[in-house]
């Protein structure tokens, strides 16, 4: 199993509080609704920032640029990676709508659980 990671951002246009709901209350839901139609698709999470103090005391201890407006996670069928879909097409295209694809990133993973 792989993870796909996509550390994004929103449009410049929205607030940051306009991006969580957007995310989790049009996107979640659209992906929730073509699980069926992406079976190596296993699990699905949205991480969304908490913005504040906490944040920027973290982030000042490390020297880090700004953080992203959230991270999602998808556990993917290894066997499945790279392949598209009408369902992808319909998440992309969606997408598109609240996330600065230009300044967010994606990339797999595999994870090696320590703790």
């Amino acid at each position: 199993m792989v993870k796909l990671v996509f550390c994004v951002r929103r449009k410049p246009e929205m607030t940051l509080e306009e991006f969580q709901a957007r995310w989790l209350d049009v996107h979640g839901p659209l992906v929730r609704s073509l699980r069926e139609q992406i079976p190596s698709m296993a699990k699905y999470v949205q991480s969304h920032l908490v913005p504040g103090g906490a944040t920027d005391a973290v982030r000042a201890s490390r020297g880090t640029d700004e953080p992203f407006d959230g991270i999602s996670e998808v556990w993917i069928d290894e066997a499945a990676v790279g392949g598209g879909s009408d369902a992808g097409e319909r998440l992309l295209r969606d997408e598109l709508e609240f996330i600065d694809m230009a300044r967010s990133s994606v990339f797999y993973t595999v994870e090696h659980e320590i703790l």
